[in-house]
């Protein structure tokens, strides 16, 4: 699996001399496998079960009569991950019918914790992360030089298909039993109702013939007969709104000019109030919110994306970030070359800036500031440089100031970032600046960590909620007999309204309480309430 640059060269790692078995075992044996005998080749004289994510210990005489499916995959590389939700709905899907489908997982993990918390996610078995030997000697027999490959044998232990993946992400169980047969029909199948797909039928469903206009009004889908149809596919966010603006803008100049053009909102929304907001902004149609048409534009379809998405942000850790093929290191000064895998168990801090913006270059004397005041308190911290520079040039510049790691300019990770974080150098975000915390599982932990290190200073370490709350509970108790509002001089033309974070008034920076003699005394008058001549006290 190493021939593709996967980090580590896992499965191929050296780390004692090779047995006199293994050697026997790779001398006899070809690449080519036709026909299986699972149990034989599973079991070894130390080892007569596998494994199941709680610990149990399943015989593997137990296998015998049953399709099984081997399945390579590595726990840090998120293509593996999604591909990893796609066959656990089929295994499940397949299990209910009780088709005695089964599924085995080689992992090529580096580590025993990486295995476990990935497998932990699998109801089906596995080889135990211990015995690598095992784990070497399939990867051979079935030529797995990739991840994630999917090996499906029939009962008899015939190789059905090599390419297992394809056929799970194409047809999911209806390619049950994998065949290649049976996913060359599926494929002409498909092939052929693409030839006779009209409008109608991606558009009108059994019970529905019409779109919802931003009014609430239906249009009959016959309106758009003879047009070009785009579907949109969004939710209703703040990354999304901002090409929604420029959609729209591009809608209404090509319906200016006459063009027989049309966009169709097809809403990843959960909740119908986000839906309604989406609709109101558009200028173009959209699918009904409770719409159940048919694949692949169903609502449950929908949902299902949504919670693979969520399902994703859940299992994420810092590799599934950082590491995309060989791409596995960040920079250090000079060209160093700093592997992802020695920043695993750190919290990190994700900062999103660029030298041409005068906020970035502003702030990062301050920022560099915290950073050693974080670093001599926990040497488990780190920041990385998230550039968005329009050159080599600005990015060394920019980057010859600090004192942390990057990643290399015009690194293709960066787009990933940019999408999973919503960020947009254009946006809103930008200007605020952004800057996003892992910690030491990989989890994001805050998208706000700019503000809460405005409001709390290097105390908002390690940003979690936990500490935040710790911070905020002695200011909130002490801002609990404040007034609500209150009047001021200096602010003639609006009164000061007492509020949370990011409002006018902070509590924790909002009132200075004038002493005498150094104690506190008596009820706040107008004049001990201290503004900082922006608007908030």
């Amino acid at each position: 699996m190493g021939d593709l640059g996967f980090p580590g060269n896992f499965l191929h790692e050296k780390t004692e001399e090779v047995s006199d078995r293994d050697k026997k075992m790779a001398d006899e044996e070809g690449r080519e496998v036709d026909v299986v005998d699972v149990v034989s080749l599973l079991s070894t004289d130390g080892r007569n079960f596998l494994i199941r994510n709680n610990g149990d210990k399943v015989a593997i005489g137990s296998l015998e009569g049953k399709m099984i499916a081997f399945y390579f995959s590595v726990s840090c590389l998120p293509h593996c991950q999604l591909f990893n939700l796609r066959l656990i709905e089929v295994y499940n899907e397949l299990s209910s019918q009780d088709n005695g489908f089964e599924i085995i997982f080689v992992s090529d993990d580096r580590d025993e914790d990486s295995f476990n918390d990935y497998f932990s996610k699998m109801p089906w078995f596995a080889i135990p992360f211990s015995d690598s030997w095992m784990r070497r000697k399939l990867e051979k027999k079935f030529s797995a030089m990739g991840v994630p490959t999917l090996v499906i044998l029939d009962v008899n232990g015939k190789v059905l298909n090599r390419e297992g993946v394809k056929a799970v992400k194409g047809y999911g169980a209806e390619g049950y039993p994998f065949t290649v047969e049976k996913i060359s029909k599926l494929r002409e199948e498909a092939e052929n109702a693409k030839k006779v797909q009209t409008l109608r039928s991606v558009l009108v469903s059994s019970y529905r013939d019409y779109l919802i206009a931003n009014d609430r009004s239906k249009v009959s889908v016959s309106n758009l007969e003879g047009k070009i149809v785009a579907l949109y596919f969004t939710y209703n966010d703040d990354f999304s709104r901002e090409f929604t603006a420029e959609l729209a803008q591009i809608y209404r100049k090509l319906k200016e000019i006459g063009e027989s053009f049309e966009v169709v909102l097809v809403s990843w929304d959960d909740e119908e109030s986000c839906y309604d907001e989406a609709i109101e902004s558009m200028p173009w149609l959209a699918f009904p919110f409770n719409d159940k048409s048919s694949f692949p534009f169903s609502q449950e379809k929908l949902h299902e994306l949504s919670k693979k998405a969520q399902a994703k942000l859940e299992s994420q850790t810092l590799e599934s970030l950082l590491v995309s093929g060989d791409l596995d290191y960040v920079i250090g000064k000079k060209g160093l070359k700093v592997p992802i895998k020695e920043l695993v168990g750190k919290t990190i801090l994700l900062y999103f800036s660029a030298r041409w913006h005068p906020r970035c270059r502003d702030y990062l004397p301050k920022l560099i500031e915290e950073y050693h005041e974080i670093k001599n308190v926990d040497t488990d911290f780190e920041i990385i440089f998230i550039s968005s520079d329009h050159d080599q040039d600005s990015f060394e510049k920019f980057f010859l100031r600090m004192p942390w790691l990057a990643l290399p300019f015009g690194d293709e990770r960066k787009k990933y970032l940019n999408r999973i974080f919503k960020f947009h150098p254009r946006g809103q975000s930008f200007v605020g600046l952004t800057m996003v915390v892992t910690g030491p599982t990989g989890r994001t932990v805050t998208k706000e960590a700019r503000e809460l290190l405005m409001i709390h200073g290097t105390d908002a370490y390690p940003f979690t909620e936990e500490k935040i709350k710790e911070l905020e509970h002695p200011t909130e108790e002490m801002a609990k007999g404040w007034p609500e509002k209150i009047k001021l001089d200096l602010h003639d033309e609006h009164e000061l309204v007492l509020t949370q974070c990011d409002f006018d008034l902070h509590p924790k920076c909002a009132l200075n309480r004038k002493k005498e003699n150094g104690e506190a005394h008596g009820e706040m008058t107008e004049e001990e309430y201290v503004c900082d001549g922006e608007g908030t006290l």
